[in-house]
């Protein structure tokens, strides 16, 4: 098999690579014949559900709120780490407004948000 089917067929491998992955952990040998399995039904389930279940690019208010949480920092901390008031930042968050693209900048560079979601490319 060199490619999953039908919903059917990924989830009997789902299901298999569940119990394979009850039988390995990191210090498995490459040589091991469930490693082996493991690997090669996940790489066929990743491209399964890559080409039948895209997902969509992320925009820029999920991607501010995500930045948020990672950095444990507050609206007004992001705000001004950005060089903006935390009510604009607010209006972002709410998709009530767009950044400038100075501001845009700065949301990219040091928040380390790609360009394309800050720009909505």
């Amino acid at each position: 098999m060199n490619k999953i089917e039908n919903k059917a067929q990924h989830l009997a491998l789902t299901e298999r690579m569940e119990e394979l992955l009850a039988l390995v952990d990191n210090d498995t040998p490459a040589h091991d014949k469930n490693l082996i399995e493991l690997t090669f039904i996940s790489t066929l389930i990743a491209d399964y559900e890559e080409a039948n279940f895209p997902m969509a690019t992320p925009t820029l208010n999920e991607m501010l709120r995500l930045r948020m949480f990672e950095l444990k920092m507050s609206q007004a901390e992001i705000a001004k780490q950005i060089g903006i008031s935390a009510s604009r930042l607010s209006q972002y968050l709410n998709g009530k407004s767009e950044p400038t693209l100075k501001i845009a900048r700065a949301i990219s560079q040091k928040l380390n948000i790609d360009a394309e979601i800050v720009l909505g490319v």
